[in-house]
């Protein structure tokens, strides 16, 4: 059978699929693009911090796919299950083989809850929650208001994440509500990270270090957590230290935790992920977006090799950098666009607080505002959460912003 042809395929229909398909439509609407999404909802996941923090209606952060998708694309609702790149073709799980002039992989990213033995099937109730599923975000602020004291235990993996920041963030609002609530000193709040810094950038990690300080949390470095025991209420986590690695169990009363991640599974399966690499990400140039090896690939968003912050706001940087190139492409003509690495973390440090990160691929400060972000702000916390999702559903997703 034949396969059906499109000059531009778009495997993905998240923030970095839809925002590159929308820019493309305002450079040439007659392009052919499809887009390959199987999900009938759309998430705006930033929220989710503020959900757990039960300062955001989880409700506000879905939409229906069909709302978002631009109207001259061809959706095709399906799972990619192969990619081909050899051949210019990919195998959806509909059976449908279609093949392509130009591909745009942005399928973002995995969570691997499977890799926390014991996890299974306790997520979402006893205590154990996680802001990264639409699911159990609400039910983190269950845990933070029904909590009255003891250990609360927040942790994060030793991969790469959506949201570096998102780990801490609701650490720091679950400790300003138990301060509001004067049971402060009643809790033990612990970050077991399997990181070896609080943050990355040294200028907003001092002032990550005053809020920790703030709020009296315990930082536990080079733990990674690897099971869960739900009816004993322990968490056990692998700790390295001087090169040997030993597993240490750790009691709580509530854990907030983030799930290890990887690039999905039919992309580490395939000759575009980074050879040898165990995560499987896209394997593109960092500068450009272009695939390393195939000359009409490129990729953006969580998927990919770039090493910078793997957040929506690094998306709104790349996209029209991928856009300009492949345009060019397109068109036999030299790249002029590159990208920097931008990426930008909105710490929430409190009920209204937030360190708004901005930085690059050298972790060099690169902030937008005219004044020193470095500082806790009430103004900031309004952007995250009032005007960043205003613009997220009516300006970044039809490529204007």
């Amino acid at each position: 059978m034949k396969a059906k042809h499109h000059q531009i395929i778009i495997a993905g229909g998240g923030n970095a699929g839809i925002s590159v398909a929308a820019q493309l439509f305002l450079k040439n609407p007659k392009l052919d693009i499809a887009i390959i999404e199987p999900s009938d909802k759309h998430y705006y996941q930033p929220a989710w911090t503020l959900v757990g923090g039960g300062d955001f209606d989880i409700q506000k952060t879905v939409r229906a796919e069909a709302e978002v998708m631009p109207k001259k694309a061809k959706w095709i609702k399906s799972k990619v299950s192969r990619f081909d790149p050899d051949n210019n073709q990919i195998t959806c799980s509909n059976g449908e083989t279609y093949s392509y002039d130009f591909l745009v992989v942005a399928i973002g990213i995995q969570l691997d809850w499977h890799l926390i033995k014991g996890l299974e099937g306790n997520l979402g109730k006893n205590g154990v929650t996680s802001n990264y599923s639409f699911d159990t975000a609400p039910y983190t602020y269950e845990c933070i208001k029904n909590f009255k004291g003891g250990k609360a235990l927040f942790t994060s993996p030793a991969t790469p994440i959506k949201c570096g920041g998102a780990p801490q963030k609701i650490m720091y609002l679950a400790a300003d509500n138990f301060r509001k609530r004067g049971i402060l000193k009643q809790s033990q709040i612990k970050f077991n990270t399997a990181g070896g810094v609080i943050f990355g950038v040294k200028k907003y990690a001092e002032t990550l270090q005053k809020v920790v300080d703030r709020y009296g949390i315990i930082l536990n470095f080079k733990h990674n957590l690897v099971e869960i025991r739900a009816k004993e209420k322990i968490a056990v986590f692998e700790v390295e230290k001087d090169g040997v690695k030993t597993l240490v169990e750790e009691s709580y009363d509530f854990i907030h935790l983030t799930p290890p991640q990887s690039a999905p599974d039919v992309v580490k399966n395939s000759s575009l992920a980074v050879p040898n690499n165990p995560l499987g990400w896209v394997d593109v140039n960092k500068h450009t977006l272009q695939h390393n090896r195939y000359a009409n690939v490129f990729g953006l968003g969580d998927v990919t090799s770039t090493p910078n912050a793997k957040t929506g706001a690094a998306i709104r940087k790349q996209a029209p950098v991928l856009v300009s190139n492949l345009m060019a492409a397109i068109a036999k003509k030299g790249f002029e666009k590159q990208y920097n690495g931008y990426g930008s973390c909105p710490l929430v440090t409190g009920y209204g607080k937030l360190v708004l990160a901005e930085f690059d691929y050298d972790n060099n400060p690169v902030e937008t505002f005219p004044f020193d972000q470095s500082q806790e702000r009430w103004t900031m916390y309004q952007l995250k959460k009032q005007v960043l999702p205003w613009l997220y559903w009516n300006k970044i997703l039809r490529g204007t912003a």
